[in-house]
């Protein structure tokens, strides 16, 4: 019993090694297309990273403003024209009815696949603890303010500013 004692009184002053801190995973995630087709893989890769523990942010610059505003985010549609992965000639993509028919396609596929439309997507990216912030330039520039956009986006903000906010992050640009 005294060896035990002695043993423990030991370990108490000897150096310990310093628990070493697993570095905080994090992405950004900028978004510049407002497309349907092109609002959920960003939304998809930062609901991923949420669910494994990974900080996420997302940056919405130029036509990706389409994604977070309050009168585009359920009228987002998909752009057939000048896009190869359609398998369709272009100028069969701008034929009256191609956008819509496109659109409604891929609304269905994503119903089918039980994947929630873009404005539930930033809800529950929201409530996961994503951040969302709206480019300032952009909104600027489409004369958007705070209030044009949907509550999950916590702020405006400089490109700068979306740096701070990514420091140590992964980026990627969407």
């Amino acid at each position: 019993m005294a060896d035990v004692i002695t043993n423990a009184h030991q370990n108490l002053f000897e150096p310990q090694p310093t628990p070493v801190a697993e570095p905080t995973r994090k992405i950004a995630i900028i978004c510049s297309k407002g497309t349907l087709d092109m609002a959920y893989p960003g939304l998809i890769l930062a609901n991923a990273a949420r669910m494994s523990g990974i900080e996420a942010t997302l940056f919405f610059t130029f036509w990706g403003m389409d994604i977070i505003t309050k009168k585009k985010v359920d009228k987002l549609h998909v752009t057939p024209v000048g896009n190869p992965s359609m398998g369709m000639p272009t100028f069969l993509g701008g034929l009256p009815g191609m956008e819509t028919m496109a659109t409604r396609m891929m609304k269905k596929t994503i119903e089918e696949l039980d994947i929630p439309p873009v404005s539930e997507m930033l809800e529950i990216l929201g409530d996961a603890g994503a951040e969302m912030y709206a480019c300032g330039l952009a909104a600027e520039m489409m004369k958007l303010t705070q209030d044009d956009l949907v509550p999950q986006v916590k702020g405006i903000i400089s490109a700068m500013d979306f740096f701070d906010h990514a420091k140590g992050a992964n980026i990627i640009f969407i």
